[in-house]
């Protein structure tokens, strides 16, 4: 089995049922297995600031597929859930960043691996710190621990974790 470490996060509706929604739809596709789920924290906006704030998670998985498959696979659940791609980085039901898969570094023009803003965000970084904070970046070397800490302060306190009852 392959793993990888996706991110979720939604702005739009009910938030939260949106990634719970993206989860499930995951979980229950043959050949994948999602095995660690972070906390959920609500997040500003990065980028495009005009929207409403974020609820963000990151988790692992295991996958029988090969990485372009698993990010189609990963699109075709934010198109189920009716994410609409009209302004970068803008509002959206649900997004779905593959992060790492395994160790491979990859850049071509469909996928980036790993992930190419994934040490500069707060959003990814401290839930991905929950339940990976060794997990190393290919190519920098560096812990995700090890990233987050060189972030700036005020960033990781505007990444607010959400005191939720059930996160299933």
């Amino acid at each position: 089995m392959n793993q990888a470490y996706v991110s979720a996060g939604s702005n739009l509706g009910d938030r939260l049922e949106y990634i719970k929604k993206s989860l499930y739809l995951l979980q229950v596709q043959e050949g994948i297995q999602i095995n660690r789920l972070s906390s959920f924290y609500e997040t500003a906006p990065v980028g495009y600031l005009d929207q409403g704030k974020f609820i963000n998670a990151v988790f692992f998985l295991e996958t029988v597929y090969p990485p372009h498959q698993l990010l189609k696979v990963l699109q075709e659940v934010e198109f189920r859930l009716e994410r609409e791609r009209t302004i970068r980085w803008g509002p959206r039901t649900v997004d779905l960043d593959m992060l790492f898969y395994k160790d491979l570094v990859l850049d071509d023009a469909e996928l980036i691996l790993p992930h190419p803003r994934l040490t500069e965000r707060a959003f990814v970084l401290v839930p991905l710190v929950e339940i990976a904070p060794l997990l190393r970046h290919p190519l920098t070397g560096k812990s995700a621990s090890q990233h987050l800490d060189e972030l700036d302060q005020g960033d990781k306190e505007g990444v607010v974790r959400l005191e939720l009852e059930d996160r299933g």
